[in-house]
């Protein structure tokens, strides 16, 4: 399942979160400042800053802040 690492703050995730839930696309939510790993992985995957939102697919490549047409596209890419 696609995961999307967030914060409860931030404006881009609720945006995307948004779009996602409009396409019916099926993500769980990871807030990095409850998670300490999940805030080690959006580091690792972005230079060592806490970039949100970042998305994990299944076959574990990262987005970090896409547009809704970014993410279909890696899904659909999957496939």
């Amino acid at each position: 399942m696609l995961t999307m690492y967030s914060t409860t703050w931030c404006g881009y995730c609720r945006r995307l979160k948004t779009q996602m839930d409009r396409e019916g696309i099926e993500y769980s939510v990871v807030d990095i400042e409850q998670d300490t790993a999940a805030a080690d992985f959006v580091m690792t995957v972005n230079g060592g800053n806490q970039t949100v939102p970042t998305l994990r697919f299944e076959d574990g490549t990262a987005l970090t802040n896409p547009t809704i047409v970014q993410v279909k596209e890696k899904l659909a890419a999957q496939v």
